[in-house]
């Protein structure tokens, strides 16, 4: 758990070669301990955050939820279990063993869903309207990838679609959100900032004082449109 979190604080130029996911310790931390904590994050922005849990048009086929850059998908699971009726989750991922875990993620939490292998980015998304999140994924992508991602969104959401994306709250771990919420803003969503308390399941308030850590408090901001 701490070479993880020194991964991504003080080593995030590697996180585009897959440094969170390499060696079998980080993906276990990652998946044992970061997978619930991005959950609980996750949802209780969605709860918060108006629309975000409604029904989209009656007149809609039901919406396919694309969890971009999905990792275990515990926080595109965390979105789709707050619907009443679930939408169909599709899981996009680079890495092998992050699409396995968020397979299992999504099974084991009686949501249908399937996954594919392919880059965040550039991957063909479904007709809209569609619920699309990038929970804590944009960090690994290049600049230029990054950028033509946000243009490709806020298409998206001019044609129907809800988008939601999810960072940590640390300025220095995002410096391109400023740019990212000036031009959400401008098409008409929001920015916010969050500051949860929630009681962690027994093991992860384990592993969190036994590594020295301190989740008390779950933090992040997410721009929503």
């Amino acid at each position: 758990m701490r070479a993880l979190s020194s991964t991504y604080v003080e080593r995030r130029g590697r996180l585009g070669e897959g440094a969170a996911l390499s060696g079998a310790g980080k993906r276990a931390a990652f998946a044992l301990f970061y997978g619930p904590l991005h959950y609980l994050l996750t949802r209780e922005i969605v709860r918060a955050l108006p629309g975000a849990m409604s029904a989209m048009s009656p007149m809609a086929a039901a919406p396919t939820l694309v969890d971009l850059g999905c990792g275990t998908g515990a926080a595109g699971a965390a979105w789709a279990g707050a619907y009443a009726s679930p939408p169909r989750i599709l899981g996009i991922d680079r890495h092998p063993w992050a699409l396995t875990e968020a397979a299992w993620t999504y099974r084991t939490l009686g949501l249908d869903a399937r996954t594919r292998q392919a880059d965040a980015a550039a991957a063909p998304l479904p007709k809209p309207p569609a619920l699309v999140l990038a929970a804590f994924a944009m960090n690994e992508l290049p600049d230029a990838s990054r950028e033509a991602l946000l243009e490709r969104l806020i298409v998206r959401a001019g044609g129907g679609d809800r988008v939601l994306i999810v960072e940590p709250l640390a300025g220095f771990v995002a410096r391109w959100w400023g740019r990212w919420r000036n031009t959400v803003v401008a098409a008409g969503g929001r920015s916010d900032e969050w500051r949860v308390r929630v009681e962690l399941p027994p093991i992860v308030a384990k592993l969190d004082r036994a590594a020295g850590l301190n989740h008390r408090e779950l933090t992040g901001r997410s721009l929503w449109i």
